[in-house]
């Protein structure tokens, strides 16, 4: 039976739209349409797609044993419907059993829960600006290791100086799997190598990267002008200032900014080995580097709203340019056939409800 979700708002195929219902069945959009009634003061937009998360809270991704469980109520409670846990640069030896622990997580059945679209490895082959990285961890590109991994692995961050770059992102792409660009030094003619091989994403746009200059753009000029690329920021409001997060908007033509967490479990004393403190609502290590977010995306969403992004446009940010990119075309928007995956905010911005697949999973 069709289920409708009537409010004040929704985030339509052309735009905030109401007082409107999103109609639901069997787990699919079946059409926006005028609400018949009265209709709570509420936004509803597709569920939110986080393509980086580390871990949350007292959960790390890389050890998360048998708390996926507690993972996915932290991301419904946030209005994430989707996401790729993020590994880290480790030791390569020890990746093979956490993207199984990936793969088992992913299995489990689907109700009730966030997707987990794929894994994201943040590492190891990353470049001079490697941030809460251990440098005597990064490794030269390694091809034979990238053909043979796993299809759980749906992301990989990589550095464009790196020799190999674009071989290894041709490679990447044959096998599915969407390639970012972060943790890098680049040249614009190293980056635009990477582009043209296949690259979409930068990971953390003014991130681990040098700032921008104007004789010097680097990664974050190629980022911001090559409409080819998605860029992703983080929505905490430290690592990028609000400010900043809506001057990449207004650079970036619609549809290639993400929204992303980088989320980490901030609470584990030992975090990848090093201590964590949360400063100012950011994770940072002794030394005070940036070391993650304790964020989900409906923080981030609000993070642009306050920078001077219309809403209509940070939600996109969190929803369909984000699994756009990494190739989830069933959702991140409310059109007939969609997946039934929702996030209702209030008006200050906050998660209500969330649905995943039609079904109520927090609210």
């Amino acid at each position: 039976m069709a289920e409708r979700l009537p409010a004040a708002r929704v985030l339509a195929a052309d735009g905030l739209l109401g007082p409107a219902s999103v109609v639901v069945e069997d787990g699919r959009v079946v059409a926006v349409e005028p609400a018949s009634g009265p209709a709570p003061d509420r936004t509803l937009a597709p569920g939110f797609v986080d393509v980086q998360v580390n871990g949350l809270d007292d959960v790390d991704v890389a050890d998360a044993g048998d708390r996926w469980g507690r993972l996915d109520e932290l991301l419904a409670t946030g209005g994430v419907t989707t996401w790729c846990p993020t590994l880290v640069t480790a030791p390569l030896d020890a990746y093979r059993a956490r993207l199984q622990a990936v793969t088992d997580a992913a299995a489990r059945p689907a109700a009730g829960r966030p997707a987990i679209a794929g894994a994201h490895l943040e590492g190891p082959f990353l470049g001079s600006r490697p941030g809460a990285h251990p440098v005597e961890l990064l490794l030269p590109l390694d091809l034979d290791w990238l053909a043979a991994l796993p299809d759980v692995v749906r992301l990989v961050t990589l550095a464009p100086e790196l020799e190999g770059a674009p071989e290894a992102v041709r490679l990447l792409r044959r096998k599915g799997v969407a390639v970012s660009l972060g943790h890098s030094a680049a040249t614009p003619a190293q980056v635009a190598a990477c582009v043209e091989a296949g690259a979409s994403l930068v990971t953390h746009l003014f991130n681990g990267m040098p700032p921008l200059h104007h004789r010097e753009p680097g990664l974050a000029g190629e980022a911001l002008l090559d409409d080819r690329l998605t860029a992703c920021l983080i929505g905490d409001g430290v690592h990028v200032a609000p400010a900043v997060v809506a001057l990449a908007f207004r650079c970036k033509p619609a549809g290639r900014v993400a929204l992303v967490s980088d989320a980490i479990a901030w609470r584990v004393p030992q975090h990848a080995g090093s201590a964590i403190t949360l400063v100012d609502g950011a994770a940072r290590l002794a030394d005070g580097t940036l070391a993650g977010s304790a964020i989900t995306l409906d923080a981030a969403v609000g993070t642009a709203v306050s920078g001077g992004v219309a809403l209509a446009d940070a939600l996109v940010a969190a929803s369909a340019t984000p699994a756009a990119a990494i190739g989830c075309t069933d959702r991140g928007h409310l059109t007939p056939g969609a997946r039934a995956d929702l996030v209702a905010l209030g008006p200050d911005l906050t998660v209500q409800a969330t649905w995943v697949a039609g079904e109520l999973v927090h609210g």
